[in-house]
């Protein structure tokens, strides 16, 4: 078996309209912040950055209709998907119903500026 070219992700850029108002409800750790984006680590350990990109036209990104299913770009992991299903809920973020087939559960937010997101755990 042919070993792999890449070992991780090292960010993952999501448009947006205003870094400052994105960045607020997901609890990333800030790394810093400037007009044109802001860089979060999901955790202090984590080797992935997330960078929240202000675009000058933007538009809600869109994955286009598939076999699959799949209607987002990023699937975020939760240590308690129902406890973060909850959490987004409370603070009034638009989610989809949360699923599950087998041992794993999942389901889609939006973030302000109506990006799809994902979470998922699996058991």
């Amino acid at each position: 078996m042919k070993q792999s070219l890449f070992k991780g992700v090292e960010a993952i850029f999501i448009p947006i309209k205003d870094p400052k108002l994105s960045e607020e409800i997901l609890g990333f750790k800030l790394q810093y912040i400037e007009e044109g984006a802001a860089v979060m680590k999901i955790t202090e350990q984590s080797p992935t950055v997330i960078c929240l990109v202000k675009a000058k036209e933007h538009q809600p990104c869109h994955f286009p209709d598939n076999h699959f299913g799949v209607g987002k770009y990023v699937n975020f992991l939760s240590q308690n998907i129902e406890e973060t299903y909850l959490f987004l809920v409370d603070h009034h973020v638009q989610v989809e119903a949360l699923e599950g087939e087998g041992d794993t559960k999942f389901f889609t937010f939006y973030d302000p500026d109506g990006n799809p997101l994902g979470v998922c755990q699996s058991l």
